[in-house]
């Protein structure tokens, strides 16, 4: 046993322990469902915005990501981690945070799909997108198992990929299934902070290791894999570039794990501190990951041959023992932070908003925490065995599948999430629009990934499908012109009692003059 895998193996154990006795001291908080899904709605700033940062920054950005768009668009790909900070994180909490807070608790809604039932008064619409959600999260969370093969087998060779996958999903879901949604964020908690501690550690490893910011700079733009184009403001490609930066970090508006954050925070004074911590938080791991990325080109690499996965294990493979220790500690923290958020709203999903408006009787509180921790337990079983499978039999269909799940999730919810929180003309037919225009697009994108469509030489389509990054964005832009359009043009469908859903809005409060001047 060499010194990687001893040291690797201690922070592990340590890493696992902590994790099982938070659950264990968090399941008071997991008595009934909306302890169970929303910390009874009294999570606090670091909380928060922890959650919201851990569940956004999974294995997928550290070792995919970064290592794919670093080798595309060098140093420029910083700017991904920028737009994620900004836009994904600083105007996310500041234009949905507050609003979301108020209105889903007025509706007593503890899904996005449970919103979208409450707020249109549609219980069709409510199983729809309960139904895109949980299709279209299960290969989002397979997808975050990819890249912990390579790490793990820089520190356990021989140990086989599923033996990582089953026990990093058992250990997920014995935290999840009994501590809740408390025991998540307290988990992601210490999970973010080893993702800044770790981040930090491996760019200054690898800028030490290639002798510094500048002369690694001039190696990529002298060297045989670089040029200056990458080491240029806005890269080689520019415009797909904006379209990265806009899937990655508009996305996240749309997302039901993401958004489900704001409906727990506990007050006013929680929303503008978690604003701050989140943004800051995204600068570091985002923005971190992707400016590490830049310079995968200084490593001999044959990306055709080895894949864009292969960029990052090996720029660790000759930092020091610990940091290497520390990135694989990091990367599974990463990993169970977003798995234990998107279990946790497929589960409540599938209970709260499938199962239960199907039932004659309704169900009792007991039952719907059991439910909802049995679906948990089913949705970790179904994203292991994927993951596992597109291991060893490189799956196309997985693979494509788990490109157009971001794409299809943002591009239904976005457009009709944010204008149902902002105006009173949102209608059920525009509502009903986006979803079929936003899972249309990814289902199409999918069908022209896999070969079975043809748009070679059609000009736009060939354009909007030629990848899902640009289809996923033109399918959230997309929505953000139909909602309001459809709703124009089909007054009829819109809700009877609008008024008194945003009357939440109006309600006033008295507070003290320390908490506002006036």
């Amino acid at each position: 046993m060499n010194s990687v895998t001893i040291i690797t193996t201690i922070l592990i154990v340590c890493f696992f322990a902590l994790m099982i006795s938070i659950g264990l001291k968090s399941r008071k908080h997991a008595q009934d469902v909306n302890g169970l899904i929303l910390g009874s709605r009294n999570v606090g700033p670091w909380l928060s915005a922890f959650a919201f940062g851990t569940s956004y920054f999974s294995a997928v950005i550290f070792v995919g990501y970064a290592g794919q768009f670093g080798w595309n668009f060098g140093l420029a790909s910083t700017w991904i981690g920028l737009g994620n900070a900004f836009i994904g994180s600083l105007l996310a909490w500041s234009i949905l945070g507050r609003r979301t807070r108020i209105m889903t608790q007025h509706l007593s809604s503890r899904t996005m799909p449970d919103f979208f039932g409450a707020r249109f008064g549609s219980k069709k619409i409510k199983i729809a997108a309960s139904i895109i959600t949980f299709i279209f999260l299960i290969p989002y969370t397979a997808s975050l198992y990819n890249g912990l093969s390579r790490l793990f087998a820089i520190a356990f060779t021989g140990v086989d990929y599923s033996i990582c996958v089953i026990v990093m999903a058992v250990l997920t879901g014995v935290y999840v299934i009994v501590g809740g949604y408390m025991a998540t964020a307290l988990n992601d908690f210490i999970q973010g902070m080893i993702m800044l501690v770790g981040i930090i550690a491996v760019i200054v490893a690898v800028l030490q290791d290639n002798g510094g910011i500048t002369k690694a700079m001039e190696e990529i733009a002298t060297g045989d894999n670089g040029g200056w184009q990458y080491v240029s403001f806005l890269g080689p490609d520019p415009i797909f570039l904006v379209f990265v930066v806009i899937l990655t970090s508009l996305g996240t508006w749309g997302l039901p794990q993401m958004v489900s954050k704001f409906y727990a925070i506990d007050n006013e004074d929680s929303i503008k501190k978690g604003t701050i911590i989140s943004t800051f938080f995204a600068l570091i791991v985002a923005g971190g990951c992707y400016f590490l990325g830049g310079f995968g080109r200084l490593y001999n690499i044959d990306v055709v041959t080895e894949g864009f996965d292969a960029i990052i294990p090996k720029m660790l493979s000759t930092l020091p023992v610990l940091v290497v220790g520390i990135v694989i500690v990091l990367v599974l923290s990463a990993s169970m932070s977003t798995l234990s958020s998107l279990v946790l709203t497929s589960g409540s999903t599938m209970t709260i908003d499938f199962i239960e408006p199907l039932r004659k009787k309704p169900m009792s509180e007991k039952s719907r925490v059991l439910t909802v921790r049995i679906f948990i337990a089913v949705f970790i079983v179904i994203s292991a065995v994927i993951a596992i499978r597109q291991a060893t039999d490189k799956s196309i269909f997985i693979a494509q599948m788990m490109g157009v799940s971001w794409g299809a999730l943002a591009g239904a919810f976005l457009a009709p999430f944010l204008f149902s929180l902002y105006s009173r003309n949102v209608s059920k037919a525009a509502v009903w629009s986006s979803f079929a225009f936003g899972v249309g697009m990814e289902i199409f994108q999918l069908l022209v990934s896999l070969g079975i469509v043809s748009v070679t030489g059609l000009g736009v389509l060939e354009f909007a499908f030629r990848n899902s990054i640009i289809s996923g964005v033109i399918a959230m832009l997309g929505g953000l012109v139909i909602v309001p359009v459809v709703s124009a043009i089909s007054k009829g469908t819109r809700p009877e009692n609008t008024e008194e859903i945003f009357a939440c809005y109006g309600e006033n409060r008295t507070v003290q003059v320390t908490e506002n001047l006036g």
